[in-house]
Parts: structure tokens; C-alpha cells; sequence
């Protein structure tokens, strides 16, 4: 008997580790919105096989999923990345996921990425120009000459700093261009050997907040006919403030413009695991999660999951939200030739 129920429990378990699946997700950078938030969601996610029930006093994550906050290139990777299927999910910003779905803007060359879909919309995210409270530039247009980080190549900041370049009239040359990781940007910043760095993501950066901790900042405004050229010419774009105190000793509203980040996924993506997926990402323990990384965790919200969405929704996740009672008759639907996947209501 004893050598049974031996046998029973190894074969139990083996079946347990059969049925982990990984789930990888793309983010940014360390010190950025996204690696800060992918780090939580991840957990959030999460339930391995042996881990106790939700309510039970086990997380509220997917039964057998372990997830990973993967640190990547930013938006541009994990858009490229995902819709070739080599990762399963990734953050991005709306403006460029939807250039991507539709191949226009930065993504005219690559051509349309049918195979984007979203699980939601997770934050509001706003362009953020960085400079030494002591710095003698005021506006956009004062970076002329100036040596300014744009971001990493890859990141989701690079193709916003340049479009925001490109609305101040601001050519290549006109400005001194370093290709910098948030930690290494605000290095230089504090250093003195930048003069100024882009960053786009939820406020506050936590990179950024860092640096204000020790050396005084000032945010630039983009405002005036440089917002209102971006948001003539880019749809996803919205204006946006960050409010005083978002940073250490920055009292003042900054006026600036926004999109929202999103969470995407393959189309060929199974249908019960990204409803599962979905369901956990949405679960009040999660929210609990969520609401440690103040303010910023306390902006990834379900009423706003909709919100700012440029390419369609996953089977998964829309049939999540149509059981929530969401409408879902505005969203971007899949062009007619885009593969689909099915979602039968009864799976998990």
C-alpha cells in the first residue's frame, strides 16, 4: 500500500509538472513603467501546480502558469517579437501597435502585423522631456544643439522622441542624439554629460523618480502648436498633464500629450488561456497587487481596459469582457483575411 501511494504521488506530480506552462512578458528597461509593472502582473498571474487555491490562501493567478516579466528592448521589440510568435505577449504603446497592425508610420516598411491582438488596455502613459532644474532650455525647441537621450533603440521611445523632434521642426542634425537606457540617461543627467532625456511611459518613471530624489528636475511642456501638430497627425495620441508632485520638487502641472499601453498578444494564442489570462490579470487580489506601486499600479483598472485600444481584441479577452458586461461594439476588429482563432464559452 505504502509503495502504491508512492507511486500515486510521483505519478501525481509528474502529471503537475506536465501541466506548467511559461508565459513570458515583454517589457522595457529596468527602471521604466513597463518592467515595473510586468514584474507584478507576472506574480499576479502565476499559480504554480502546487501553490494553494485562490481563496484558499494561494494566489489568484492561472492554475500550472508561471509567467516572467521579461526585460526587452521597449515597445518596438516586443511588437515585432510577439507578432512573429517568438514571445508570448509583450507591452507596447497604443500609437505604435496600431501603426504596426496597419503598417504605417514607422512600420511602412515591415507592412502590416495582422497577428497583433490586445489582452487590454493596462495605463495611461504621457512623453516626459527631462531637464536639470538649473537648465537654461524652456521648451522643446531649446534642445537645438543639445545633447539629448531619446531612449534605447527598440523602445517605444525612441520612434516618440522622434515624432516629437520632427513637430518642433527639429531635423536629425539639429539635435546631439544618444540612444540611452532609462538608468543610463538619468545618469548622464545627473553627471552633467546630457543635457536633457525623452522618456515615455506612466508617471511616475521610476527611474526618473529616482533622480529626483537627488538632483532637482524639470519637466519640459510640449504643448502649444507642437501638441497640436502630434495630435493632428498621429490618431492615438491624446493631450495629458502630469500633476504637481509627481516628482520631487516639481510643483508645477505639466502640460504634455499621452496614449495608453497595452498588453498584446498572438492571435494564434490559445482562447482558454488568454481568457484565463484575463480573468486573473482583472481579479481583486490582483488590484491589491497593483495598488502597492501607488500611484501608477492604481491606474490599471477595469472600466479603462478598453480604453485607447488600436488593434482588436484577442477571442480570449473579448470574451471575457462580453461576460462582464463591457461593450465592445467600437473596438478595432480583425481585418476579414487576418487569421482568427475560436473561443468555445465553455472553456477555461
Amino acid at each position: 500500500m505504502v509503495c502504491a501511494s508512492l507511486l500515486l504521488a510521483a505519478l501525481g506530480a509528474a502529471a503537475a509538472a506536465q501541466e506548467t506552462r511559461f508565459f513570458r512578458i515583454g517589457t522595457a528597461a529596468t527602471g521604466g513603467s513597463f518592467f515595473e509593472i510586468g514584474g507584478v502582473i507576472a506574480s499576479a498571474i502565476s499559480s504554480p501546480g502546487q501553490a494553494p487555491r485562490c481563496g484558499h490562501g494561494g494566489g489568484c493567478g492561472v492554475p500550472g502558469l508561471v509567467a516572467v516579466a521579461q526585460a526587452t528592448q521597449g515597445s518596438l521589440e516586443n511588437i515585432r517579437l510577439v507578432n512573429a510568435g517568438q514571445l508570448e505577449s509583450g507591452f507596447a504603446q497604443a500609437d505604435l501597435a496600431g501603426w504596426a497592425y496597419t503598417g504605417s508610420e514607422l512600420f511602412r516598411k515591415d507592412g502590416p502585423m495582422p497577428q497583433l491582438r490586445a489582452i487590454g488596455s493596462l495605463f495611461p502613459e504621457t512623453l516626459q522631456v527631462v531637464v536639470r532644474a538649473d537648465s537654461a532650455i524652456r521648451g522643446i525647441r531649446g534642445l537645438k544643439g543639445r545633447r539629448v537621450a531619446l531612449g534605447g533603440l527598440g523602445s517605444g521611445t525612441v520612434a516618440n522622441a522622434r515624432v516629437l523632434l520632427a513637430a518642433a521642426g527639429l531635423r536629425d542634425t539639429d539635435v546631439q542624439r544618444k540612444y540611452l537606457r532609462p538608468s543610463q540617461a538619468v545618469e548622464g543627467l545627473r553627471a552633467g554629460t546630457l543635457d536633457a532625456l525623452v522618456i515615455a511611459g506612466g508617471a511616475p518613471v521610476p527611474a526618473v523618480q529616482q533622480l529626483a530624489t537627488t538632483t532637482p528636475i524639470r519637466l519640459l511642456p510640449i504643448d502649444g502648436a507642437i501638441a497640436e501638430a502630434l495630435l493632428r497627425e498621429f490618431a492615438f495620441y491624446r493631450r495629458a498633464t502630469i500633476p504637481p508632485d509627481t516628482y520631487p520638487g516639481v510643483a508645477d502641472e505639466t502640460e504634455t500629450v499621452g496614449f495608453h499601453a497595452l498588453w498584446l498578444v498572438s492571435a494564434a494564442a490559445d482562447p482558454a488561456l488568454i481568457y484565463a489570462i484575463t480573468k486573473a490579470l482583472w481579479n481583486e487580489a490582483t488590484g491589491r497587487l497593483l495598488a502597492g506601486l501607488d500611484p501608477l499600479g492604481r491606474s490599471v483598472r477595469l472600466e479603462d481596459a478598453l480604453v485607447g485600444l488600436s488593434v482588436p481584441l484577442h477571442p480570449g479577452a473579448e470574451r471575457f469582457y462580453r461576460e462582464a458586461g463591457m461593450a465592445l461594439d467600437d473596438l478595432p476588429q480583425a481585418a476579414p483575411e487576418s487569421p482568427q482563432t475560436h473561443v468555445e464559452d465553455g472553456s477555461r
